[in-house]
């Protein structure tokens, strides 16, 4: 079946522990938002979810709107201690998560807890201070 363009529509089934969200149409910035509020639904409920399913089988396009949702799918679903799954990834979306560097860290279930082991907290600190000097507009040199 190929995925026909338009508005996205949205399918979720909820079974023991686990839900399964299936996007239909485009994913991009004029319904991007709808599948994070749908997310952002799911991951409030029961303290029960283990697991959730983004099916992107039927997934027509993808733009940047739509990679940002999933970075912040990924984000919340990591803070509720929920595997995410990003299923039936099509050729664009592919294309995309390659092109972004961000396959691994949308697709790999480990990936929050190699990158959280590996960046210490005091170096996301000196991180802060350097854009806060730049943006004063001074030259921390002088």
């Amino acid at each position: 079946m190929i995925p026909v363009p338009g508005p996205l529509r949205l399918t979720r089934t909820d079974t023991a522990g686990a839900v399964r969200i299936e996007l239909h149409g485009d994913f991009d910035h004029q319904d991007a938002d709808r599948l994070l509020d749908a997310v952002s639904a799911v991951l409030a409920g029961p303290r029960t979810l283990r697991d959730l399913y983004v099916d992107c089988t039927d997934m027509a396009g993808v733009d940047s709107s739509g990679l940002a949702v999933l970075l912040m799918i990924r984000r919340r679903a990591d803070a509720a201690g929920v595997r995410l799954h990003l299923e039936g990834r099509p050729p664009a979306l592919e294309r995309i998560l390659h092109v972004t560097g961000t396959l691994d860290y949308l697709t790999n279930p480990h990936a929050r807890s190699r990158s959280a082991a590996s960046t210490p907290e005091r170096t996301s600190a000196g991180t802060q201070e350097a854009i806060k000097s730049r943006s004063s507009g001074q030259d921390p040199s002088t």
